[in-house]
């Protein structure tokens, strides 16, 4: 695990999302290189990239990167500086709370490392990061597949029910979705989890919640929900999970 060093790191995490999220799941994108196979936007070039290298691999090659998660911490915002959830949700509180914020995006990892080690040390990478700069927030949009939120309408539910952000860091989407909610006597735990992403699963784990409504992105075709981590409510397990051989 480390950070994105030079522009051959920085093509290698942009091909590796080209195949997840726009070959693999539909997306498209103003900037997306499809000649190139690159998946791109405006905020890459201020980010973080925090990538899973496959040390077999040569990086001139383009294939190294076997994983990747986008950060923007609020400290690379200049004047009237966007995160990348500005566009879907209404950051007001999270930006009032005085706190140091991270916006996470752009979570994958290649189809054949996933449900190995992997996604635990891009977890363990990430905790480490978050440590060394203090951060205290962390959030960003997560996703279901596809535009109709009344396919996800349990899992949804759910969230909003039991996981809904409180009042002081509770963000609002920009676009509401209408139809999908169900009453608290029409929930099913068991169908709710069962379609529940992992990711937003391994969210909720760590004391994740959800801001209010959810967005239909079109261009990438996926229903999305906004994830706030206050590192304050975190279980104790997870503020002391660390990472070990990460190269910052």
């Amino acid at each position: 695990m480390r950070l994105a060093r030079d522009h051959r790191d920085l093509l290698a995490a942009q091909r590796l999302r080209y195949q997840v999220f726009i070959a693999e799941m539909g997306g498209t994108g103003p900037l997306v290189d499809h000649e190139d196979r690159l998946e791109r936007d405006a905020l890459d070039e201020v980010c973080d990239h925090l990538l899973l290298i496959d040390e077999q691999c040569d990086p001139d090659a383009g294939a190294h990167v076997i994983g990747a998660y986008r950060l923007l911490p609020d400290t690379r915002l200049v004047d009237s500086g966007q995160f990348y959830c500005d566009g879907e949700f209404d950051l007001g509180p999270l930006r009032q709370s005085g706190r140091r914020l991270l916006e996470l995006g752009r979570s994958c990892i290649h189809s054949a490392h996933r449900g190995g080690v992997g996604m635990l040390q891009i977890w363990q990478a990430l905790a480490a990061y978050v440590h060394a700069r203090e951060i205290e927030i962390l959030f960003g949009a997560a996703s279901f597949r596809g535009t109709d939120p009344t396919r996800w309408a349990q899992p949804l539910s759910w969230l909003h029910h039991h996981h809904l952000a409180s009042e002081a860091l509770r963000v609002r989407s920009r676009a509401p979705a209408e139809g999908y909610l169900l009453p608290p006597d029409a929930l099913d735990r068991r169908a709710a989890l069962s379609q529940m992403p992992s990711l937003i699963k391994a969210y909720l784990r760590l004391g994740g919640m959800v801001g209010e409504g959810v967005f239909v992105d079109h261009a990438f075709r996926t229903t999305d929900v906004c994830i706030i981590l206050d590192t304050r409510s975190m279980p104790q397990q997870a503020r002391t999970f660390t990472a070990r051989g990460f190269a910052g």
